[in-house]
């Protein structure tokens, strides 16, 4: 592309300092996002997803050390700015969808008011009636996530409502001041199929409207593939691979995802022709941790891959850290995620 990136992560390494051992949790990430794209952000649980969008927000655990590298939004480096200034751009420039709304929606609260706050917060207009322009604007912006009688709904407490109307509600709340950069964390957990694709057909469909850059976490291969311009595959801590989604899918690179795409059901699978990816995730407080984090669970590793660390090459639109890449036909595409 050739506009000049929204977010550019370079080098981005952080480690858990804890009383059993120092986790080291992301290990030199470099990606960009652009204006308007909508990146999916993909690998097992514990392959440091959350963890990596969490500290570019400043909202880590304080246990948390970031220990190299850059993220930067619209020139600003999110790592090196104070509390007040990350505290100002979040919900205002970027947002975030969490994985669990009612949890991360207070619940003796009504859901309009919950709106408000933000509003409040971050773009509220001078004038003589304050409270009824934020109302209006509450009731509007849970009118854009397509939630029936806006009206009524303003006034329900989160109890009151299914989980589907929760995580509009929360996406709601992320896109009430218009971010620049919207950061959805595992929007659909828990959510029955046909609810997770109206869910994120909503998501994508403002996001596209508003040029919004999107970062979607997912561990969902099949869900990635249905939605996202391009996809960052990480394990362990490493991003491993990264192409536009097409790309990614017709000629998977690395080959842990190859193993990601073969252990994806779809709907034309069956128990015989899934392969579940072999061994485990490596025990991140490990001092004896291979260069490569796959190659204990490789069937293509060498003394290179335990030695040397192969790292992504962001100026290449498909990269992958790999010494010994698959070069094998093309793999199939896990069926969309609609019904």
């Amino acid at each position: 592309m050739s506009q000049p990136p929204l977010l550019d992560v370079r080098d981005f390494s952080l480690e858990f300092r804890t009383r059993s051992g120092t986790v080291r949790a992301l290990e030199a990430i470099h990606f960009q996002l652009h204006k308007g794209e909508i990146v999916g952000l993909v690998g097992e649980s514990g392959s440091g997803k959350s963890v990596l969008s969490y500290a570019m927000l400043g909202i880590s655990d304080r246990a948390a050390k970031v220990t190299s590298g850059s993220a930067v939004f619209g020139g600003m480096d999110l790592l090196q700015a104070d509390e007040p200034t990350l505290a100002n751009l979040r919900g205002r420039e970027i947002s975030m969808i969490f994985q669990s709304p009612r949890t991360a929606l207070n619940p003796i609260r009504p859901v309009g008011l919950q709106i408000q706050d933000v509003l409040r917060r971050h773009a509220a207009a001078p004038g003589a009636d304050l409270s009824k322009s934020l109302k209006d604007r509450a009731v509007q912006a849970l009118r854009e996530v397509a939630i029936s009688d806006p009206e009524r709904r303003v006034h329900a407490y989160p109890f009151e409502m299914s989980g589907g109307m929760c995580q509009r509600v929360m996406i709601a709340l992320a896109l009430a001041c218009r971010p620049s950069l919207l950061v959805a964390d595992e929007p659909t957990t828990g959510l029955d199929v046909t609810t997770q694709a109206a869910v994120m057909d909503l998501i994508t469909g403002l996001a596209r409207e508003r040029q919004m850059a999107t970062l979607f976490i997912t561990h969902d291969l099949a869900l990635a593939a249905d939605y996202c311009d391009r996809i960052i595959v990480m394990h362990a801590g490493h991003a491993v691979e990264s192409a536009p989604t097409a790309e990614l899918f017709a000629r998977p690179q690395h080959p842990y995802t190859a193993r990601l795409m073969s252990s994806t059901p779809g709907e034309r699978s069956t128990i015989a022709s899934l392969a579940p990816v072999p061994g485990n995730l490596p025990d991140l407080k490990r001092t004896d941790l291979p260069a490569c984090r796959f190659a204990e669970r490789c069937d293509r590793a060498t003394d290179r891959c335990r030695t040397q660390r192969p790292v992504l090459d962001p100026a290449q639109a498909h990269s992958v850290a790999c010494w010994h890449p698959l070069q094998a036909a093309a793999a199939p595409v896990p069926e969309p995620a609609h019904v």
